[in-house]
């Protein structure tokens, strides 16, 4: 229960620049009258601006600062919750927002929207909505219950009933939803790119595997084809070279040429003697005449030698263009073994990288290893992925599930609807009390449904002023009956300012009173009001207003 003890303000309104300050807690009822402008109602934004950074009025925020000071508001609100013990301190020109717990301030280095939400959430456990539909009720920026929107009066039921959390469940829920749709889709794309990574590096590796087979098969034909050409031509080459081996040819023609030249040179011989003998009649040597009769002969003899020589000279050619012939021929043979050399010398060179080549295919079995070794980890990868999607489809499975029973139709609506004929009985109690007889009913979507006593139906706007009046008072005092049945908005204090004024007649007024002093001890109600001729002897205590200087003050 939260206990509501004192408040204090200044420069708020027509306050001034000394504090103004209320015991909330000091007597069961109390009246507060004062005339028009004396700020009698000022305690209702005083306790709003506190609690909620808002006044209660339809004012802007910098509107609450006393327009002749302007600044140093500060508004002071003291009250007990559980075993603890609570101040807000909240202030314009300076701006000042201070929570003490026993006297200690809590959390100095929050951010104040931080502060505002733990106030709310935490320590009062009621946001501004539900406060002035429970605690408070006003004439001035006061939205009655029957006035707000569904979705509004929905949530005022959600805080009574302490089932807000699930609307806050339903939020983190929603939330979960969403990170679970995200993180699938980013498995999903995941699995795909994995499930595309093992295909390509599948494909590599048989490409692999295939392309070294056969890199190594056609290497391996092409050695033994390259093998086979040299050993043909080895053979070939064994054969040229047994063929000219033992060849003398070269020899025979240099012998033979040098028997041409000797007998070229006696052939010479012979033309000179001839020559000689032909032309002088004396000898060279001794210097004897020649006759001719040796002349003759000599000439004769060198003719026949001439003749003999041709005729050698005739063979002896015949025999060397026979042997350079085979000459010619043995040296066609030494250029093929060259050639055929030369090729085998090349076949073998290609031979011997077609072997390296080979070598190096094997060598690379590193890198289908280190293939087969990345295709284990994607396969890992792609297991790693589809346990994931399990477990999010499974979790996917229990959010939905969930988020049946959390949305408005789920839970929340089955606890509104164990509550709402408790909330119905209650609300046509404090009607009949208040003098209004009518079968006044909400619906699960928060909706009346209004029936006279000849079952006429009619609508909250159907009413008058006064009627509304009721109406609103037995939903006010509906709802703090449930609070407390459920300890959720549970609250000594009961604001209500000109709820008499011109709304309730006399009979209405005096069951009104009546309500309130069933009340008296369990709580601490303040009436404001223009008719204290009235209801002065009515309450325990009485607080008078009054405007003095043109700032309000307390007689």
């Amino acid at each position: 229960m939260i206990y509501f003890k004192d408040i204090r303000w200044k420069n708020l309104l027509s306050t001034g620049n000394q504090f103004t300050e209320v015991q909330l807690n000091k007597s069961s009822t109390t009246l507060i009258v004062g005339e028009n402008g004396s700020g009698k109602s000022t305690v209702l934004d005083a306790l709003c601006f506190g609690l909620f950074n808002k006044p209660f009025r339809r004012i802007n925020r910098p509107q609450l600062v006393n327009s002749i000071n302007d600044g140093g508001l500060l508004v002071e609100i003291e009250f007990d919750y559980g075993s603890k013990s609570y101040k807000v301190r909240r202030g314009i020109k300076k701006n000042i927002f201070e929570i003490y717990v026993d006297g200690k301030r809590l959390n100095q280095d929050a951010k104040v929207t931080d502060q505002q939400e733990y106030l709310e959430k935490t320590i009062l456990k009621l946001n501004y909505k539900s406060f002035t539909q429970i605690v408070l009720l006003g004439t001035a920026g006061f939205v009655p219950f029957m006035q707000l929107k569904s979705i509004d009066r929905r949530a005022i039921i959600e805080d009574l009933l302490d089932i807000q959390i699930f609307s806050v469940m339903n939020v983190l829920l929603k939330n979960k939803i969403s990170e679970n749709k995200e993180d699938s889709q980013n498995i999903e794309v995941n699995r795909k790119l994995s499930v595309a990574h093992i295909s390509n590096t599948e494909e590599a590796i048989n490409d692999l595997k295939k392309t070294k087979t056969n890199q190594i098969q056609q290497n391996e034909s092409d050695i033994n084809t390259n093998e086979e050409e040299v050993d043909r031509l080895n053979t070939t080459v064994k054969k040229l070279m047994d063929e000219i081996s033992k060849d003398k040819t070269a020899q025979s023609l240099e012998e033979w040429r040098g028997f041409q030249n000797g007998i070229e040179r006696k052939m010479l011989a012979s033309e000179g003697e001839i020559e000689f003998y032909e032309k002088n009649d004396i000898c060279l040597t001794c210097n004897q005449e020649l006759n001719e009769e040796h002349k003759h002969k000599m000439i004769e003899e060198h003719h026949g030698l001439l003749h003999e020589s041709g005729g050698a000279l005739l063979r002896l050619g015949n025999k060397i263009e026979d042997l350079q012939t085979r000459l010619d021929y043995v040296s066609k043979v030494q250029t093929a073994i060259t050639t055929n050399q030369n090729q085998i010398q090349a076949i073998s060179s290609y031979i011997t990288k077609l072997k390296d080549q080979i070598k190096e295919i094997e060598a690379r079995e590193d890198d289908i290893e280190d293939k087969i070794r990345r295709l284990r980890n994607l396969k890992g990868d792609l297991k790693n992925c589809m346990e994931k999607q399990e477990k999010l489809s499974a979790q996917k499975q229990l959010f939905e599930t969930a988020y049946v029973l959390l949305k408005d139709t789920g839970i929340k609506t089955r606890i509104i609807k164990q509550y709402l004929p408790i909330m119905n009985t209650l609300i046509n109690k404090y009607l009949a009390s208040l003098d209004f007889f009518v079968s006044f009913n909400l619906d699960e979507k928060f909706e009346e449904k209004i029936k006279s006593r000849h079952r006429d139906e009619f609508t909250y706007d159907s009413f008058s002023e006064g009627e509304k009046m009721r109406i609103d008072l037995a939903l006010l005092f509906t709802w703090r009956t449930i609070a407390k049945m459920k300890n959720s908005v549970n609250t000594n204090l009961l604001i209500l300012d000109e709820v008499f004024d011109s709304s309730l007649d006399a009979n209405g007024t005096e069951e009104f009173l009546k309500i309130i002093n069933q009340l008296a001890g369990k709580q601490n109600t303040f009436i404001i009001s223009h008719k204290g001729d009235v209801l002065f002897d009515k309450f325990k205590n009485v607080i008078k207003f009054e405007k003095y200087k043109n700032f309000s003050r307390i007689v």
